[in-house]
C-alpha cells in the first residue's frame, strides 16, 4: 500500500531531516526565476546569486537523499535554466546528466513583436549513478502506420542495427504536449500547475511500483496524483499552506 506523505514546510528543512538515500525518484517544478508574485507565492528574482544561494544546498540536499538507483528531473524554462544546469553539473557531475527533454506547447501569450512565441519548458534529467532506473517499454508510443510500412523489410538502420518499430518506439527527448489548461477537470487549482499526462511520463520511466517519489516543491499536487495512480509512496512537501490543501483534497477525490 502506497504512503502519501504531504508537509506544509520549508524543503530545504524537511529534506535535512530525511534519512540517506531513502528515494527513488524526484521530480521538482521549481521557481523559475521570473520574479513574479503568482498571487499563491512569490518567485525568485532572476539574479545569479541569488539563485545559486536558494538552488545549491537544496539540489545537494537531493542528491543525498536519492538512492544509487535514483534520478532527479528538474522542470524550469528559460529564466535560469542556464545556471540550474551548472548546478546540477556541480553536485551530480556532469557525466550524470541523462537527458535535457524539451516540452513543447501552443497556446495563447504574449503578442510580442520582438522575440519568437515562448513555448517550451526544459527539464534536465540526471541520475545518481550509472546504473539508474529507466523503463524503457513503459514509455513507448505507437508508431504511426506509415512509419511502420516504411520500415518493413528495409536494410540496417543505425550502425547496422535493424528498426523494430512494432511495439513502438522510445519517446525521443522532445515532448509535445497540451497545457494543462486544456484539461478542464485539471485546470484552475493552482497557478502553473502541471498536467498528469506529463507527470505520468516522468514517474513512469524512472520508477517501478512500491518506490518512493519525492516532489519539494509541491504546487497543485499533480506529481503525488500521479503516485498514487500509479501505486508508488510519496514524499512532498510546499512552503505554502494551500498547496498542501489543494494536493490534499485531489488525494482524497482520486
Amino acid at each position: 500500500m502506497e504512503k502519501m506523505n504531504l508537509f506544509n514546510v520549508d524543503n530545504l528543512v524537511l529534506m535535512k531531516g530525511l534519512p540517506d538515500e531513502s528515494i527513488d525518484l524526484i521530480y521538482c517544478d521549481i521557481l523559475y526565476g521570473t520574479g513574479r508574485n503568482f498571487g499563491e507565492y512569490q518567485d525568485l528574482k532572476p539574479v545569479r546569486n541569488i539563485i545559486e544561494h536558494h538552488y545549491l544546498p537544496r539540489i545537494r540536499e537531493m542528491h543525498r537523499l536519492l538512492k544509487k538507483t535514483g534520478s532527479i528531473y528538474i522542470h524550469c524554462d528559460w529564466h535560469i535554466n542556464h545556471w540550474v544546469r551548472l548546478i546540477l553539473d556541480e553536485v551530480f557531475g556532469y557525466e550524470r546528466c541523462v537527458n535535457e527533454i524539451v516540452w513543447c506547447y501552443t497556446g495563447p501569450g504574449v503578442n510580442s513583436q520582438k522575440n519568437y512565441s515562448r513555448k517550451h519548458d526544459n527539464l534536465y534529467l540526471y541520475s545518481k549513478s550509472s546504473n539508474y532506473t529507466f523503463n524503457t517499454n513503459d514509455i513507448k508510443i505507437p508508431a504511426a502506420e506509415d512509419t511502420l510500412k516504411k520500415f518493413e523489410g528495409a536494410g540496417s538502420g543505425f550502425k547496422g542495427k535493424k528498426a523494430n518499430l512494432a511495439n513502438g518506439k522510445l519517446l525521443e527527448d522532445w515532448w509535445y504536449l497540451a497545457p494543462t489548461a486544456r484539461f478542464k477537470n485539471e485546470t484552475g487549482l493552482y497557478p502553473t500547475q502541471k498536467s498528469i499526462q506529463l507527470l505520468e511520463r516522468v514517474v513512469k520511466a524512472s520508477s517501478n511500483e512500491g518506490d518512493t517519489v519525492a516532489d519539494f516543491y509541491l504546487g497543485s499536487g499533480t506529481t503525488a496524483v500521479v503516485c498514487k495512480k500509479l501505486n508508488r509512496s510519496f514524499i512532498g512537501c510546499d512552503i505554502n499552506k494551500n498547496a498542501v490543501e489543494v494536493t490534499a483534497r485531489r488525494l482524497r477525490s482520486f
